[in-house]
């Protein structure tokens, strides 16, 4: 931040007020300080002239109420630092002053001689000190310029300030904006240096309380150039969402890495440092509260990421020897990197997004990543976005107070948000989430509480896992899906595999069938499980799975193979359609029927092999090994292309 400018000489500063008064213009070449001259001129700009005296920009008591509801988190905050700094200047006939960003003053503290003088020119709760209503004063300029600001004695534009000193410094939001002031006046013959200092100090504190208010359960990084001086004042704090988007920053953050305050919303942290959110979090995983060197473009840094605080309501069960996770893993290398990358992040405030197509297993993998979490003893709460009726889906997420509306529950509900307090909260389908919908999740997500219909907000904890088959950023694209909700839904996203890109069929099918009948699984028939393999199964897991378990059930007893018979007559259907396949097996040899799998495997995958050694579960060089001693007849019973993919 600047300095504070020296004070213009007396007789060069009385010149200037002359010329001011004189000409109507504000004189240059006078040593008049620049943001005081750019102040006198939008004083001009403004209408006002030395002379006048101050407009009444009193607010009526009703005003005034509405200004300090509306900055009332910031006045609570600023309060007791406000005290701390009185209680050091005590005796210095001096005022300390809260502004809000329209000038409002907000809350005064000081010695009494000198507040009934600043009375006189309403220094005082509810009068505003706007520029354009005051002309050049500390509060007003620091505004106007964003900036500290230092204005003694004449060099307040209106001629019944002059007898005023003061210093003030701006107090920034931790997402940049401009909060307020805070200002401290005296007597301009008894102004002293330091009190700038003082403010600038106290202005800090006063943002470093706000952002700790508003981010205490957001992760928070802490930066310093120095490894030592991280957890000192001077430290810079960024407040980062699960998908590692900026959410706030203090002044010393903002210095450090170049930032434009009104920039925070739109940047990611790796945009800003040579490193992501997943490399800070391995970090602390591998060595906790130890700071992380890097280096930026503009020097060393030392980071130390924190998580914040646990806040579960339901005690942790202790980790089964092999968890949920652990039995959805039938060997898919992409299924095996999307569980590992999971574990990395359970109990992170981390989001997951699950991406696929319809029936690939989204629920299952979220219901798997929920019970092998620290919440697992908490509740699991799905949502269908896509089932729940736009009428209704307001009450059914955020739930009502009693007697909030017409039919309303006489003891109200809490609403199925609520209901994951303490565990998981499940959203499937949440691209088909309305816009209106979207806007108040979001908030609940940000600020993480629930506001029911006639009620007031309750605060929530859940894990949040999101699903969709749609192409979330398309529909950003289209304006049909917010880009907020989207970055803050984004905290990890997995891509789960279909059916026909799976390399674990045979695994896969095997646990299928023996939860079709648990403890009695039926053996396939191999022309079946040959058919298996080589169909694309649009539905991918859900139709699979629904065809064994409605197979199973034609299961005569005392049978204990599963074979074409029991097939619903869709799937029948389908499946000859894939290819030509032997539909009596039981007189052929296992290795014509492993070589009828093969080449059904291959037809269906049109000559790519790397697909077809995927859908048999076997390697490619395995493959290529069957088909060398089997090509001419498979080739010609099935007309194949054998060419290399």
């Amino acid at each position: 931040m600047p300095q504070a400018s020296p004070a213009v000489l007396p007789k060069a500063l009385a010149r200037a007020r002359r010329l001011l008064a004189d000409h109507g213009e504000v004189p240059r070449g006078l040593g008049l300080p620049e943001p005081v001259a750019r102040s006198w001129q939008r004083s001009l700009a403004a209408g006002l002239t030395p002379a006048a005296p101050a407009a009444d920009a009193h607010l009526d008591p009703a005003g005034f109420a509405q200004a300090a509801e509306r900055r009332g988190t910031l006045a609570r905050i600023a309060r007791p630092v406000i005290e701390a700094l009185h209680a050091e200047i005590r005796g210095s006939g001096s005022l300390l002053l809260l502004a809000d960003d329209r000038g409002v003053v907000l809350d005064a503290l000081g010695d009494a001689d000198f507040a009934g003088r600043a009375a006189r020119v309403a220094l005082q709760p509810g009068a505003c000190w706007a520029e354009k209503a005051r002309g050049t004063n500390a509060v007003g300029t620091a505004l106007a310029e964003a900036a500290p600001a230092v204005v003694q004695g004449a060099e307040h534009f209106l001629d019944c300030n002059a007898f005023l000193a003061c210093a003030a410094a701006p107090i920034a939001a931790p997402d940049g904006a401009l909060l307020g002031v805070l200002d401290l006046s005296c007597d301009a013959r008894l102004y002293h240096p330091h009190s700038h200092a003082l403010v600038r100090g106290a202005a800090r504190q006063i943002e470093a309380r706000l952002f700790e208010a508003k981010h205490a359960r957001n992760l928070r990084l802490r930066l310093h150039a120095t490894r030592e001086g991280i957890g000192t004042p001077s430290e810079g704090l960024l407040a980062l969402a699960e998908d590692g988007r900026l959410l706030g920053a203090n002044a010393a953050a903002i210095a450090l890495l170049g930032l434009a305050p009104n920039a925070l919303g739109g940047k990611r942290l790796c945009d800003l440092l040579p490193l992501g959110l997943a490399d800070l979090l391995d970090w602390e995983r591998r060595r906790p509260g130890e700071p992380l060197p890097a280096r930026t473009a503009g020097g060393p840094l030392h980071l130390r990421l924190e998580a914040p605080p646990a806040r579960a309501v339901h005690p942790v069960a202790p980790p089964p020897a092999s968890d949920a996770l652990a039995a959805i893993d039938t060997g898919d290398p992409t299924l095996r990197t999307a569980i590992a990358q999971t574990r990395r992040v359970l109990g992170r405030p981390i989001a997951l997004l699950l991406l696929g197509e319809t029936g690939v297993g989204k629920e299952v993998f979220a219901r798997a990543a929920h019970a092998s979490g620290p919440r697992r003893a908490g509740p699991f709460v799905a949502i269908n976005c896509a089932a729940l009726p736009e009428t209704l889906i307001e009450g059914e997420l955020f739930g009502h107070a009693a007697g909030a509306f017409t039919g309303a529950r006489r003891q109200g509900a809490p609403g199925r948000i609520r209901e994951a307090h303490g565990g998981t909260l499940f959203l499937d389908e949440i691209g088909e989430m309305p816009l209106a919908m979207q806007a108040r999740l979001l908030r609940v997500l940000e600020e993480r509480t629930v506001t029911p219909l006639g009620g007031r907000a309750v605060a929530v904890d859940f894990a949040l896992v999101s699903a969709t088959n749609r192409d979330l950023r398309a529909e950003v694209a289209a304006g049909r899906f917010r880009a907020d909700l989207y970055y803050r839904l984004n905290g990890l996203a997995l891509r789960l595999p279909p059916l026909r890109d799976r390399q674990d069929f045979p695994a896969l099918l095997a646990r299928l069938l023996d939860q079709a009948l648990p403890g009695h699984a039926p053996a396939l028939a191999p022309s079946l499980a040959a058919a298996f393999a080589a169909h694309r199964w649009p539905g991918n897991l859900r139709q699979l799975a629904t065809a064994l378990r409605t197979a199973a059930l034609m299961l005569e007893p005392g049978e204990t193979l599963l074979d074409w018979h029991h097939l619903p007559a869709d799937l029948l259907a389908e499946l000859k359609g894939d290819a030509v396949l032997p539909m009596a097996a039981d007189s052929a040899s296992l290795r014509a029927i492993s070589d009828a799998a093969i080449a059904a495997a291959v037809t269906a995958a049109r000559g790519n092999m790397t697909e077809a050694a995927r859908r048999l579960g076997i390697s490619r060089n395995t493959l290529y090994r069957r088909l060398a001693a089997q090509r001419p007849a498979v080739a010609a019973a099935q007309h194949m292309d054998w060419r290399s993919p």
